[in-house]
């Protein structure tokens, strides 16, 4: 889930010169609209120690009307405040139509704590996030909208930050034994923290992780990520109210600014596209892996654990030639492969994981979806089949569906298959010579290759909300097929290895 957070994002001075300038007028600009506002911004900050959340906070207080701003952080609960409900508290803290609120370590901060230092057990964890679900919501269908960022920083990038923190004399009592204490925890803050997310991520409340190693990055990005969302808010409101004033409705976004302040770096593009796998080397691996593979999947079927493999990727990038050398390692009696196309008039009348649901395998079997269930935030997103409330509102519906098969004792392996654009352009051309392969190409790979940049940018997203520890992607360097096939194999089995090796235990 993190892994476009930890890209090491950077915005020059000269960049940020540029462009924080106009984005802190436009959003005072609209913070004088919101004033006359219909409804207040709650703006939540969470995330690692270190990773920017309070100077975030103090900035946005310099470049707003700090008249029109509340600002809270939490700590252990007053013993007023103890006496009464936990959600006492930020009740009496919400900021009244108008306003903008600040929230610093509120109502995600104890349950996070709790489970990562075992003094709540899974199940008592989702109870909380339950509660928070319902908080939300409550405010929420009263018309508040809730901003809410995650700062992050990777394990590495955080602990150089408490050493650069403690070296200055002036910033050393921000560092103290108890935040040394939960860095060794990283791992299991950040296991408490998907989950967290992932259950909570919801439509009219999404999270937005932001890298916090960079100042001016964190900066522009919450800036402009504060002042979309606030516009866009805005407009729906306005678009559905037939009170509406003519005033309220010229509020539109700005397409002048960029707020993805280095938009060129995605999670894809981080990729090593040359990676290669010499033939001799592939003929003998490809043997030795779906031998391993067939071994492994008869223990699965006796220990009663199933697989789920999703092929997600670009046209041409080579889905259906990993889904050939997958066969040979299993029984055909037990695995099934099911290729996904736009919905039928009969599926289309149902909720759109129910198709998927229906092959969901039994006990000690596979399933193989060429496509899936990411169709919802992938090719309906871009080309507009879903609502935005739809597809922002899957990856959290998503998340809890993959969730529900592993905790059934099924291996979910997910792939996006990734080729270059030019590689691509190469592969459609050869396709076109070739008799037995033109069918596989179609006007709408054309058309798709058009809005490349769209949907790397849906990729990134939806790896970014949807790769956890339970369910985490792989993304396969696919410019060379046997590369990628031996990837695919090798992911399998490591994960069929992994489940067994629970099991025995």
């Amino acid at each position: 889930m993190f892994d476009t957070a930890e890209l090491d994002r950077k915005v020059s001075k000269e960049d940020y010169a540029e462009k924080a300038p106009l984005l802190r007028q436009e959003l005072l600009e609209t913070q004088i609209i919101l004033k006359e506002a219909p409804f207040p911004v709650i703006v939540l900050f969470g995330g690692v120690d270190g990773a920017g959340k309070s100077e975030t906070i103090n900035l946005l207080h310099e470049w707003l009307d700090p008249r029109w701003l509340i600002a809270r952080a939490y700590g252990k609960p007053t013993e007023e405040a103890a006496q009464r409900p936990s959600f006492w508290r930020f009740w009496r803290d919400l900021p009244p139509h108008g306003r903008i609120g600040f929230f610093l370590s509120a109502w995600y901060s104890d349950p996070i704590l709790n489970r990562v230092h075992n003094k709540t057990s899974d199940a008592e964890f989702d109870e909380e996030l339950d509660q928070i679900l319902n908080f939300e919501k409550g405010l929420t269908d009263d018309r508040v909208l809730i901003v809410k960022f995650w700062m992050h920083l990777g394990r590495d990038a955080q602990k150089e930050r408490f050493q650069q923190l403690e070296e200055d004399p002036l910033t050393s009592w921000r560092v103290k034994e108890k935040d040394w204490e939960n860095w060794e925890k990283y791992d299991d803050f950040t296991e408490a923290t998907e989950r967290a997310i992932t259950k909570t991520s919801r439509g009219q409340a999404p999270w937005h992780i932001v890298e916090g190693a960079d100042e001016r990055y964190r900066t522009l990005s919450v800036a402009g990520t504060l002042l979309e969302r606030i516009k866009r808010h805005t407009q729906q409101l306005a678009a559905s109210s037939e009170e509406a004033s003519p005033e309220k409705a010229k509020v539109e976004l700005s397409s002048d600014l960029s707020y993805n302040p280095t938009p060129e770096i995605t999670i894809l593009s981080q990729l090593d596209m040359t990676l290669n796998l010499p033939k001799p080397e592939y003929s003998e691996r490809l043997e030795e892996l779906q031998g391993r593979l067939n071994q492994l999947s008869r223990q699965a079927q006796e220990a009663g654990v199933s697989t789920v493999i999703a092929f997600e990727g670009w046209d041409a990038a080579g889905k259906g030639g990993a889904i050939r050398r997958i066969i040979p390692g299993l029984d055909s009696r037990l695995s099934q492969v099911i290729p996904i196309t736009a919905p039928s008039a009969e599926e289309f009348s149902y909720h759109y994981l129910w198709r998927f649901w229906r092959h969901i395998p039994m006990a000690g079997r596979v399933t193989i979806f060429d496509r899936s269930w990411y169709g919802r935030v992938l090719v309906e997103r871009v080309e507009g089949y879903a609502t935005e409330e739809e597809w922002m509102r899957a990856y959290a519906e998503i998340n809890d569906f993959e969730a529900q098969l592993v905790s059934n004792r099924t291996v979910v392996c997910k792939f996006w298959m990734n080729i270059t654009k030019e590689e691509q352009g190469d592969r459609f051309e050869r396709r076109k010579k070739l008799p037995h392969k033109k069918w596989k190409l179609t006007e709408e790979d054309w058309r798709n290759r058009e809005k490349w940049d769209a949907y790397e940018a849906a990729v990134n997203e939806m790896i970014e909300r949807t790769s956890t520890f339970r369910a985490r992607w792989t993304l396969v360097e696919a410019n060379n097929k046997r590369f990628a096939r031996i990837k695919v194999l090798e992911t399998i089995c490591d994960g069929l290895e992994k489940e067994l090796a629970k099991s025995e235990a």
